[in-house]
């Protein structure tokens, strides 16, 4: 199979590569659409993964195309999105079924091959099949529209709620379509400049620059992962509020006194958010973005902002880590 396979850090080549194993209990999905998720950027360029080579990709979707074990051989043709986070199953989380809490976990795309391939091998525990009607694109976004729906819920958001989410990328805007299916009375999406406005208003959201606010949001939901935000993100929230910190770090992080000041006199709840949570077919937040996907109170056209083939998909890592033009979802699409 064909694979993009990151041999140090900056070394990615597209290459051929032997069809990925499927021990018990797994099976092997043909890839049809992988997103690229902005953490994929210094994955690739600057951090690595945990060893070499990797192929990298854990937004995804596709078809089983085979599986080990015979019993599992209805599966075979079936259309389905992946849970990329696999458990250890022996820690105090995992026996809870907090699997995304697990303190040893593996994970598709940064400790394992990921979906910059043709082929990968997944737990058929991780496979969520699809109903008719959500195209393999959409598919292949479930992860991080999970990702955005699990924030929310750790903020506890209630419905009524005035919500400011800080950053503009793919989850702080899916975040803002969730915070208005569940109910919030206001929401807005804050960026540094009117670069992403079309795109947040094509969502449907309202769109502000970050200086243009004041401190009376109940819910602030923190997007981007620098200091400069979490101070904002301190300063739109009224007293007694809420603050959600879910941003990947881009570096050292340092709380400014009067930040840290701003969380004491205001009497914050401040909670952070890590992945989403998947037990299978049980009620998660994978199960809660199928069902929106399917009845269509949550939709994805607008987050998709450029399309790549294959053999093209260096160009859309190109773009996204030089910043040329705005996007949100940058897709790719595989075996067509």
């Amino acid at each position: 199979m064909k694979a993009y396979n990151l041999h140090a850090v900056g070394d990615l080549r597209y290459e051929d590569l032997d069809m990925p194993c499927c021990p018990s209990g797994w099976a092997l999905v043909e890839v049809r659409a992988a997103g690229i998720c902005s953490s994929d950027i210094p994955r690739i360029f600057t951090k690595g993964t945990y060893h070499f080579p990797t192929v990298p990709g854990h937004e995804f979707s596709g078809v089983v195309h085979s599986v080990a074990d015979s019993l599992s051989d209805s599966l075979v043709g079936s259309p389905v999105g992946v849970f990329p986070l696999i458990p250890c199953r022996k820690c105090a989380s995992c026996k809870e079924h907090r699997y995304e809490t697990c303190s040893n976990y593996d994970y598709i795309g940064s400790r394992r091959d990921g979906a910059f391939a043709e082929y990968v091998a997944v737990p058929i525990w991780n496979l969520v099949r699809l109903p008719h009607g959500i195209s393999f694109e959409t598919a292949a976004m479930m992860e991080p529209l999970a990702v955005a729906l699990h924030s929310l819920k750790q903020g506890k958001l209630e419905s009524g709620m005035n919500v400011a989410i800080v950053g503009t990328g793919m989850i702080g805007i899916a975040a803002g379509q969730w915070a208005k299916k569940l109910g919030a009375s206001n929401v807005i999406v804050l960026g540094r400049s009117d670069a992403k406005r079309e795109m947040v208003e094509r969502c449907g959201l309202k769109y502000g620059v970050g200086t243009e606010t004041d401190g009376g949001y109940d819910f602030v939901l923190e997007a981007v992962g620098t200091p400069e935000s979490v101070d904002l993100t301190l300063e739109l929230v009224r007293s007694g509020g809420h603050v959600v910190l879910m941003g990947n770090p881009s570096g050292e992080m340092t709380l400014s006194q009067a930040s840290y000041w701003k969380i004491l006199r205001k009497q914050l709840v401040v909670s952070g958010t890590w992945n989403s949570s998947y037990d299978g077919e049980e009620p998660s937040d994978w199960m809660e973005v199928r069902t929106a996907l399917s009845d269509k109170s949550i939709t994805t056209e607008g987050l998709i902002t450029h399309r790549y083939d294959q053999a093209e998909f260096t160009k859309g890592l190109k773009m996204m880590r030089e910043h040329k033009e705005p996007f949100c979802k940058v897709m790719t699409l595989w075996n067509q």
